[in-house]
């Protein structure tokens, strides 16, 4: 009888502490995807020989993909890295009724480690979340053809962070679904906006920062281990 009893609690406790496993997943990895709402810069008008007038430079909206892991520092805190591409079109923006022209196809890829926190209790259902990174976003090359020119405009990579939050929602202790929105501000370039001047350190120009702007909007699944 004995013996049983010491058997029956092995079996007990190897099953609870297989439950609590379940769910002391330390490591997740995600796949998602959505769509991108892109905007890039302004600068001075460019005539075409055939009388069009371009002043902006924008990536178009459009879908994209992407892929996260991260790992779990405690029950709340996340530690990881994200990637995610756009394919996306480069557009020039017109002026005095000049229509926006489709220059090429042109990727828009995003490298960001993140540091993030998990609401709620490690094994609940539902976990909202926020995060923010740093890292770089990389512009592709785009080949255009017009009926003025044709050639290629080299790729450009940029420091950028990223912002964002969502909610995850576990149907088991290792899977579930994870819906997402996302800002990723990427620096362009400045513009000259005047002069500041200072008694004590004297006069000097000022610029004006212009960023590119990508909001995410992504679904996906989550893969805890």
């Amino acid at each position: 009888m004995f013996k049983r009893i010491i058997a029956s609690a092995a079996v007990l406790f190897v099953m609870n502490a297989g439950a609590e496993a379940g769910f002391a997943q330390k490591f997740e990895a995600t796949a998602f995807w959505g769509w991108g709402f892109s905007d890039g810069v302004s600068g001075q008008t460019y005539l075409t020989p055939g009388g069009e007038a371009f002043d902006r430079i924008d990536p178009k909206d459009s879908n994209l993909f992407g892929l996260g892991a991260g790992f779990l520092l405690n029950d709340n805190t996340e530690a990881g890295f994200l990637y995610s591409q756009q394919f996306s079109k480069l557009t020039l923006g017109g002026t005095l009724g000049t229509p926006d022209r489709d220059l090429g196809d042109m990727s828009v890829s995003n490298y960001h480690g993140y540091l993030g926190y998990n609401f709620g209790e490690v094994d609940a259902r539902v976990r909202p979340f926020l995060y923010g990174g740093l890292g770089a976003t990389h512009f592709g090359s785009v080949d255009y053809n017009t009926p003025f020119r044709q050639g290629t405009i080299s790729g450009n990579t940029q420091f950028s962070t990223t912002w964002g939050a969502g909610v995850k929602f576990y149907a088991t202790p290792k899977l579930g679904l994870r819906f997402g929105a996302s800002w990723t501000p990427t620096y362009i370039k400045s513009d000259a906006a005047g002069w500041w001047c200072d008694p004590w350190w004297g006069c000097y120009l000022i610029g004006d920062a212009q960023y590119s702007n990508q909001i995410q909007l992504n679904a996906g699944v989550s893969f805890r281990f």
